[in-house]
């Protein structure tokens, strides 16, 4: 191969096809998750000045994916601190266009008003209300409309018959090509004695419901890709990309 650009990108796919089959590497990372889930890692990090309550693995996928994608309109279900929001906001901002529509069955107001003051609030809608609620889809398929790309990422009440709602109602705003994220699917592969002091655990959680949502819909695939790349990932299985 003469194109010095392409060789490279052929060289990270094969290098990541690889990385992925390796017991050692694949060990590494679920030890390393185990722990870090124990001493709550993720809530170390912001982005532009908001937590983002996030591992960085998981957003420099989601970048790369924003970046190749260049949507119309990202939908993210669970706000929290709004750091995702800003990130996803900030990467759109870059691109010259697009737009994120938030939702979360309670946003606290010291979080709204530290979104709604941030420089990149000019690209973000926040709904209030469960996101499996008619009346919420219904807003999300109004804003929807006329969009060419679209991207979901599922980040709020993480039990099974949740996030399998979720995954039912979403999926039809995603566009061919793009992804429908779950987020939390490590739930799953956490070792029984954790204690996640929650409604979800194993059996019940993102991953369950994954599974569940694919055998009946074919127009997703789980992309092995993401995840061999990234290793160190709270959505394994999570990263649902639109084939069809």
């Amino acid at each position: 191969m003469s194109n010095p650009v392409e060789k490279f990108k052929q060289e990270t796919i094969e290098r990541v096809a690889t990385q992925g089959d390796n017991p050692a590497v694949l060990q590494t990372g679920k030890a390393f998750m185990y722990e870090t889930i124990k001493s709550q890692y993720s809530y170390n990090f912001t982005w532009m000045g908001r937590p983002i309550v996030q591992y960085p693995q998981d957003m420099i996928a989601m970048q790369e994916i924003i970046w190749r994608l260049q949507p119309d309109l990202i939908i993210e279900t669970g706000i929290a601190h709004g750091g995702s929001l800003i990130y996803y906001a900030s990467l759109l901002e870059l691109i010259g266009k697009g737009e994120i529509l938030g939702i979360d069955i309670d946003i606290r107001e010291h979080n709204r008003m530290e979104i709604e003051k941030h420089p990149m609030a000019k690209r973000i809608t926040m709904l209030q209300g469960s996101s499996i609620a008619p009346e919420i889809i219904a807003q999300v398929q109004a804003k929807a409309a006329g969009k060419k790309t679209v991207l979901v990422v599922l980040d709020s009440n993480h039990t099974h018959a949740h996030v399998l709602e979720e995954l039912k109602l979403y999926a039809p705003f995603v566009s061919l090509g793009s992804y429908m994220v779950a987020f939390d699917t490590v739930v799953e592969d956490i070792p029984q004695e954790f204690e996640w002091n929650r409604p979800w655990g194993i059996g019940d959680n993102p991953k369950t419901a994954v599974w569940e949502f694919l055998k009946n819909n074919t127009n997703f695939e789980i992309d092995k890709a993401v995840e061999n790349k990234i290793i160190i990932s709270v959505a394994p299985d999570g990263y649902l990309k639109r084939v069809k």
